[in-house]
Formats: structure tokens, sequence, C-alpha cells
């Protein structure tokens, strides 16, 4: 697995990274994205500080990270439901 160095810049700090290629253009699209969230919370609302735009910067993606998960849990039961009834009636055919 190739590694490579790459420096993502947020809230006015650089911080050097060694990361897999693979996810390489991942991490500096995520970069770019807290940038723009941090300036709209900084036009949008009453923000004193870098710390408190990177703290709503975590509340947001920690909020939608949970949503995302609570969404595919549902999605995987309601998948399993329905697989457990098509193999039900699968069954009952083949009898």
């Amino acid at each position: 697995m190739e590694v490579r160095r790459i420096t993502i810049n947020i809230a006015g700090r650089v911080y050097p990274l060694n990361v897999p290629a693979a996810e390489e253009e991942t991490l500096r699209k995520v970069g770019k994205q807290i940038e723009n969230m941090i300036k709209d919370f900084e036009q949008n609302f009453d923000v004193r500080d870098k710390q408190d735009a990177l703290a709503m910067c975590a509340l947001k993606l920690g909020t939608n990270a949970e949503v995302v998960s609570a969404n595919y849990e549902k999605t995987i039961h309601s998948t399993n439901e329905r697989l457990a009834i098509i193999n039900q009636s699968l069954n009952e055919t083949g009898k």
C-alpha cells in the first residue's frame, strides 16, 4: 500500500498527515468541507473563535454520521425481514 505525505489546512492550522494513497482525495475533500463549514458558521452565527466553529462542525458531522448510521441499520433490518419472508415463501413452495 502506497503512503503519501500530505498537508491539510483546517482553521488556520496546517496538519501534516501520512495517508494511504487511496484515501488522499477523500481527506482533501473532507478538509475543504470542514473549512467551508467553518466559514459558514462564522458568517451566519455568533461564533467567537475558531474553536467554537470547530465544535459546531464536530456536532454537525457527528449528527450527520449518526443519521446515516441509523438509516443504514433500518435498511438492513428491513432487508433482513423481507429476505426472511421470501425465504419462508420459497420453503413453503418447495414442500
